[in-house]
């Protein structure tokens, strides 16, 4: 039990004994500072209903807490704020509960609970994963960690955009330049070669375009004359006919790009459960159409095309289905929702991990799928997310737009190792021993860059600020658990023993406090589908540690009990930090 669950019902229960009227909240916040006390409790809510004067309504809850509550050693009264300390025994006896629980803060889901589905990354497969794709994939993977720590059963998803005219491009343009390359024999990965064909076909198209303006042709003409669009869209007619051997080049070159994905993701440490492919999605919903048409839900225009009319609720008119008969992709997003609850039975809800341009097209979705009587539509969101851009200059493509993921990664781990060799910390390390440090330091320096910024804001990536041993990054962190692992290393005594009725340092109290929390910010993270405050959450536990580690002697302590008791304290400390990063994918070397 928590103390603010324990305190919520001690202070219940004096209210209704001292005035004799049953509370349902009670609200507490931080003690400032400058005041004594562990934990405050705002009176100002109660003073309406009990009809006092706020500082003598605090002094006699205060009485009784002390009198009743074996936790609860002393009190103050400022104004309306009644500061509640804590006794240390509370502490330690808290502590010991929790010592040797390693996923303290995790919970197991509950039987027969409802699944959570979330889809991240859903590339095209017509070019490398870019920077933008690395922010999806961290906050979509972590997200999923989050709900299945705090008790939810999790699927991870993605649908591949493996079809439409974008992929018939560089199928075209590796038929007439390709000289039958592969990725083996170029020594490529298959993600990059194909997007090189996709550029290929670009700057060929550009070209037609700038000769049939030349011949007198308006721009817009050009584009729909140039010849490489033209075979491009006769292709895609070529695909969707069936046609064997354009169906067979296009199953080759994806199979390039899906081998090249799964590089990245290795790489990047992120995994999926299921695929879903719009090759196959992309007629689904079309039977829905029909039934969305007898239920009144949808109308048919003179035209035979179908619509949703929102305006009522204060969106728009809305097509599903074209006058010919085509689905668009509100159509398909309609049906994968549903496919995927008749895969996976037990799937209650779903995140959909997706740029913030994508706003408007997910708050239709979900309200098509309300309206059509799905009850699993009232638990869908929209994890959505603002663009991520680098300083000015740094880090361009070749292109000079678009940043590849994996070089982004391997610049990283390029950083660490140069930041980590100028701070001379390797000593004793053979070449492979750093060269998984660096990639560790790397990684974790970009992935928690990113994770700490609240998912909804627009972002700057700083390669060199995000590898800083200082301040708010991902190294400073891993950093201080390798300090940590070295004091557990350095300890020859048995800490496996539960010591008690130790009187506490202010600062080993403060530290217990902020482990205290894990479990709930774990809740908060989950709820608000926000890694950042698992990321800012660890960045306090650490400063908390850092200021403990200079002011309280740990392996030097004289008295034997205080000794063990900071030692297990710092190992329970670094336990959270191993926990909650892994709740962001990031690892944590034993050593740095």
């Amino acid at each position: 039990m928590t103390l603010h669950h324990t305190l919520t019902t001690h202070i219940q229960k004096a209210v209704l004994e001292l005035f004799n009227i049953s509370i349902e909240k009670v609200e507490f916040q931080a003690t400032r500072k400058e005041f004594e006390g562990d934990i405050t409790m705002v009176v100002f809510p109660l003073v309406k209903a009990l009809k006092g004067n706020p500082v003598e309504i605090g002094n006699q809850i205060g009485n009784y807490l002390v009198t009743n509550v074996n936790e609860v050693s002393k009190f103050n009264v400022v104004g309306g704020f009644l500061n509640i300390v804590i006794s240390d025994a509370f502490y330690v006896e808290f502590f010991n509960t929790i010592k040797n629980n390693e996923t303290f803060g995790f919970v197991a889901p509950k039987e027969g609970e409802k699944a959570v589905m979330v889809e991240y990354s859903s590339p095209n497969t017509n070019k490398p994963l870019h920077l933008g794709h690395i922010r999806n994939n961290l906050l979509g993977y972590s997200v999923a960690e989050i709900l299945k720590a705090s008790g939810k059963k999790v699927y991870k998803t993605q649908i591949i955009n493996d079809r439409g005219i974008h992929i018939c491009k560089s199928m075209l343009a590796w038929q007439k330049f390709g000289n039958g390359q592969t990725p083996a024999s170029t020594g490529l990965k298959g993600d990059k070669l194909v997007g090189n064909f996709y550029v290929e076909f670009d700057k060929q198209y550009k070209k037609e375009i700038s000769e049939l303006i030349a011949q007198g042709k308006t721009e817009d003409e050009a584009k729909k004359l140039a010849p490489s669009i033209l075979e491009a869209q006769q292709m895609l007619l070529d695909w969707e006919n069936g046609k064997p051997e354009v169906i067979e080049l296009w199953k080759t070159m994806n199979q390039w790009v899906y081998d090249g994905f799964a590089q990245t993701y290795k790489n990047l440490g992120v995994d999926f459960d299921s695929y879903y492919y719009e090759s196959n999605t992309y007629l689904l919903g079309k039977e829905v159409v029909q039934f969305g048409l007898e239920k009144g839900i949808f109308e048919k225009d003179p035209d035979g095309s179908v619509w949703i009319d929102l305006t009522a609720d204060g969106l728009d008119r809305k097509i599903v289905l074209r006058s010919d008969g085509t689905a668009v992709y509100m159509t398909q997003d309609i049906g994968t929702a549903i496919q995927r609850v008749k895969d996976f039975p037990d799937v209650g809800g779903m995140v959909y991990t997706v740029g913030n341009e994508q706003d408007y097209h997910f708050k239709v979705l979900f309200l098509i799928l309300k309206k059509l009587g799905f009850d699993w539509a009232d638990s869908l969101y929209h994890l959505s997310y603002g663009m991520v851009e680098l300083p000015s200059g740094k880090m361009k493509s070749r292109e000079g737009t678009v940043v590849d993921a994996d070089d982004l990664m391997a610049e990283m781990t390029t950083t660490a190792q140069t930041i980590s060799e100028d701070l001379g910390k390797l000593d004793g390390y053979s070449d492979d021993e750093k060269a998984v440090l660096f990639k560790t330091i790397g990684l974790g320096a970009l992935k928690y860059y990113m994770l700490k910024v609240d998912p909804k804001k627009q972002m700057m990536f700083n390669p060199e600020e995000s590898v800083d041993f200082a301040g708010n990054t991902g190294p400073f962190i891993q950093y201080t658990y390798a300090r940590i692992q070295s004091i557990l290393r350095k300890a020859d005594f048995d800490t496996s023993i539960s010591i008690s009725g130790l009187e506490l340092h202010e600062k080993e109290k403060e530290l217990i406090k902020q482990v205290q929390l894990f479990p709930e910010v774990i809740q908060n993270a989950a709820e608000n589908h926000s890694p950042a405050l698992i990321a800012n959450y660890t960045y306090d536990l650490v400063k908390e540690f850092n200021s403990f580690y200079q002011q309280v002697s740990i392996l030097g302590e004289e008295n034997h009990d205080k000794k063990v008791f900071r030692v297990q304290l710092s190992k329970s400390v670094g336990n959270t930090i191993k926990n909650a990063f892994q709740l962001l994918g990031i690892e944590v070397p034993e050593r740095m």
